[in-house]
């Protein structure tokens, strides 16, 4: 069955860095889009960034452009998320998903995707 399995997750200053890091496993097709969510109790997932495979596109949310970055890595079932410039309001629990289909042009919607990891916690502190 696919497994993603995300990590990276930690606490770090407002200023500081951290990388995230996707592995999806125990698929046979190639997962066309993957992408970095997050959540903060009380509110509905936000959608962060998504990066599709086959066209090497990405799309991110406002609130993080110029400051994380998405990025496969060497294997096409690994993706990573560099965040940079960590502000208090970027702490959340993030996700990793996956999905078959090539990723939307322009929005993250949580629903586009069918594979999440288990999730990581990034707490940035003021």
């Amino acid at each position: 069955r696919v497994q993603l399995v995300d990590s990276g997750g930690g606490s770090v200053q407002a200023g500081g860095s951290l990388r995230l890091s996707c592995a999806a496993s125990g698929y046979s097709a190639t997962m066309n889009c993957m992408g970095w969510f997050r959540r903060v109790p009380g509110k509905d997932r936000e959608g962060v960034a998504s990066i599709d495979v086959d066209r090497r596109s990405t799309v991110y949310a406002d609130s993080v452009k110029d400051r994380f970055t998405i990025s496969q890595g060497n294997a096409r079932n690994t993706v990573y998320l560099q965040m940079n410039s960590l502000k208090p309001e970027d702490t959340a629990m993030y996700y990793c998903a996956a999905d078959y289909s090539a990723c939307d042009y322009y929005v993250l919607r949580p629903g586009d995707y069918n594979f999440w990891g288990q999730g990581v916690q990034v707490t940035v502190s003021s």
